[in-house]
């Protein structure tokens, strides 16, 4: 009985040792097939290997060197991960070029980089970045907008200001791509792209999405009062000018387009917590209509079919947009 037991304890140790390493030496191959390429990306894929081979020889001498060998890899890998620092001095793919900046003085709010494209395309678009004033004692209206590209769980949240003298402007998180890169959701666990706040009109940055790509777009009104409308949209002025003074790294899980999820949900609620509709972020209208955040007692399927606003862009695509994507509303 003594021989199995101490048997199984050798068996259960070894493969937690295992376990534990190859995790580690995955971890470190993935990060350095991302930031590494050539001769750099070959070198660290050999000392990964001979980290591998150092560590189960030190196991075969001592569980205690074991376990010192991976601790030393994991610490130096953890150093070299934290010597990437996020920076606003790349070569950003044209539509992440410039983030937003902000200033308030009093109720009007200056937006300098606020995008307002005219795409031809998917990826070509007449440029144009524009300052814009917005006065906030005229915000009349927030819309909460899903955009589905790919898995009915995950959409890209675009949130939308509207204001009593007709003017509009979107807020949205996003990756900020260099021109060679393309979007990459394992890279964006490993620190390869930056997060930027783009502010643009519903005609570049909803219009691309339902007219050129064809995603699955809903938008849903919010029931804010002017308070919460006003703490809201000041929420992403603090983002922008956070991301100003100090770039930051966007993150798969923790920081993306969902960020602006929790403000608006304790503005609506001030006691709620995380969700896990905060990460299925393709879930999020039935969170929000759980918090009451739609005022209205609708039945959540009726609800989902009024928001979609793909259908109305393409059927009027020279008619004036916001107004086209809000018909359902209207109708009411």
């Amino acid at each position: 009985m003594q021989l199995k037991l101490l048997t199984f304890r050798r068996v259960a140790h070894f493969t937690t040792f295992f376990l534990v390493i190859t995790a580690l030496l995955g971890w470190a191959a993935t990060a350095a097939s991302i930031h590494l390429t050539g001769a750099s990306l070959t070198a660290a894929w050999g000392a990964l290997g001979l980290a591998a081979v150092a560590t189960f020889a030190a196991l075969f001498w001592s569980r205690r060197a074991g376990w010192l060998v991976i601790l030393t890899t994991a610490g130096i890998t953890a150093g070299l991960f934290q010597q990437i620092k996020p920076t606003e001095d790349r070569n950003w793919a044209f539509d992440v070029a410039h983030g937003v900046t902000a200033r308030v003085d009093g109720d009007i709010v200056k937006l300098g980089n606020v995008r307002n494209f005219d795409w031809q395309s998917i990826d070509i678009a007449n440029v144009s970045w524009e300052e814009r004033s917005y006065d906030l004692s005229k915000l009349a209206s927030v819309d909460m907008v899903t955009s589905v590209w790919d898995s009915p769980d995950i959409a890209h949240l675009i949130v939308t200001f509207g204001f009593g003298d007709g003017l509009r402007v979107a807020f949205s998180v996003e990756t900020r791509r260099e021109s060679h890169e393309e979007f990459s959701s394992i890279g964006g666990f490993f620190r390869q792209f930056e997060m930027v706040l783009i502010a643009a009109t519903e005609e570049d940055i909803l219009q691309l999405r339902t007219n050129h790509r064809q995603e699955d777009v809903r938008l849903y009104p919010l029931d804010l009062n002017a308070e919460h409308r006003r703490a809201l949209f000041l929420s992403y002025v603090k983002m922008a000018k956070m991301l100003e003074e100090s770039p930051a790294f966007y993150h798969t899980l923790t920081r993306n387009c969902t960020t602006a999820i929790l403000p608006l949900a304790r503005g609506i609620k001030p006691e709620m917590k995380m969700d896990w509709r905060v990460l299925m972020s393709g879930h999020l209208p039935s969170y929000i209509d759980q918090l009451g955040g739609f005022g209205d007692e609708v039945a959540m399927e009726v609800r989902e079919e009024r928001a979609a606003i793909t259908p109305l862009a393409l059927s009027a695509p020279e008619a004036p947009y916001s107004d086209v994507i809000r018909a359902a509303y209207r109708s009411q």
